[in-house]
């Protein structure tokens, strides 16, 4: 699945537009290093997020195309 679609899903980024601008931004790193929103997401990657002057960073526990907003959490785990 494509980083941007993945942030949509698992809600870590309300819209996928947004999560495309901070690909682009250079504000998602993917194992250490920017990522661009076309890659490919995998189990056990680490994804950090940065929110201005806040970072969040999560583990890939799941990929699913389509989650329900309660079980959105159970995707990612945070480290």
């Amino acid at each position: 699945m494509r980083l941007d679609k993945y942030l949509k899903v698992s809600r870590l980024i309300k819209r996928r537009t947004v999560a495309n601008e901070a690909c682009d931004n250079g504000r998602v790193l993917v194992n250490g290093r920017p990522a661009k929103a076309s890659y490919e997401v995998k189990i056990g990657d680490i994804i950090e997020i940065q929110f201005g002057q806040r970072t969040l960073k999560v583990e890939v526990l799941a990929v699913s195309e389509h989650v329900l907003k309660s079980d959105a959490p159970a995707m990612y785990r945070e480290c």
